[in-house]
């Protein structure tokens, strides 16, 4: 039997490959078909901006065409694992219009560099610069396209799967009332089917589906090329609680809205997530759609279950902007 030609990359679904070489290649995401057209009717307006010239990192904006008040600001951070995705992502970008347009709000989308080239905590400062960015426009008032419509002082931050891990680590860094980028009020977190991770493997990992939009191998490739080397999945920017509540435990959190679906392989964690921040006093709402697998709010935008998702997210908002 002739030998297989050897292989001189490491391969994730045909989404990214690492070469032996160090060399990445990322499949072009910004062509694929979304399930509805969001930007139909024209009722959003959006725009870029660069915000880190250092990085070539960009930014989208949303709002609401007819917007005759202030209004909330929701911070939407992409997912992908931190080693694909981009504002740009057409899912991404369809769900940044439904925010905008069903929470009337404006809505903050920015990139941020990926890994392996960019290795945690890459991610997580980026979209921590991201927020200083905003915290500039907000004093100087300048960009009248922004500031004439955004209520700096009603900021939400969101994020789904990588994105809500991003979001749960700028919670822990900012903390309670994020004093360091006033004028910008935080109010609130929104983790969407954060990914969380960790050595010991779960009885939702062991059981997870080989066919399912995030595989096991997949969610092991991800942090393979995500966490700092030579670290492993407890590290606490993959694991909040992997070397206990030492970190989290002090901190006093802005409220914290986490969503999962019952069939999404990460659900034993996202739910222990939410239980251990109860335990610690912090305010927490958990919300779990039986059915629903990984990341569905995004990927699946007209199911009942995500429909539900942004009623929770608006009452969110509401509550938490008085």
């Amino acid at each position: 039997m002739p030998k297989p030609p050897a292989v001189d990359f490491d391969d994730c679904v045909g989404l990214i490959r690492v070469y032996k070489d160090g060399s990445v290649w990322r499949a072009n995401l910004d062509n694929l078909p979304t399930a509805t057209d969001d930007d139909e009717d024209g009722s959003v307006q959006w725009k870029d901006y660069v915000f880190n010239p250092k990085n070539n990192l960009s930014l989208r904006l949303y709002k609401p065409s007819a917007a005759a008040a202030k209004l909330p600001v929701v911070y939407n951070i992409h997912g992908g694992g931190f080693c694909i995705g981009s504002r740009t992502e057409p899912y991404h970008h369809s769900c940044c219009l439904r925010l905008a347009a069903v929470l009337r709000a404006v809505v903050v989308s920015p990139d941020y560099r990926l890994a392996p080239e960019n290795r945690l905590p890459a991610a997580i400062e980026d979209c921590h610069s991201a927020l200083e960015w905003l915290q500039h426009r907000a004093v100087a008032g300048d960009d009248t396209w922004l500031s004439d419509v955004a209520d700096f002082g009603k900021v939400f931050v969101c994020g789904e799967s990588a994105g809500g891990n991003v979001a749960h680590n700028l919670a822990v860094r900012v903390g309670f009332g994020s004093p360091v980028l006033g004028p910008v009020k935080i109010r609130g977190y929104v983790l969407l089917s954060p990914s969380f991770g960790g050595t010991v493997r779960t009885q939702s990992e062991v059981r997870a589906p080989k066919v399912q939009m995030l595989t096991l191998d997949m969610v092991d490739w991800f942090w393979k090329y995500s966490i700092p080397v030579g670290d492993t999945c407890d590290h606490p920017l993959a694991n909040p609680f992997g070397a206990g509540t030492e970190l989290v435990g002090p901190v006093e959190l802005d409220p914290i809205l986490v969503v999962s679906g019952g069939s999404d392989i990460l659900v034993d964690r996202i739910r222990d997530y939410a239980e251990k921040l109860k335990e610690l006093g912090k305010r927490v709402e958990y919300a779990e759609f039986e059915g629903e697998v990984h990341a569905f709010f995004t990927y699946d935008p007209e199911s009942k279950a995500s429909r539900s998702v942004m009623d929770l997210i608006r009452k969110f908002v509401t509550e938490n902007s008085s």
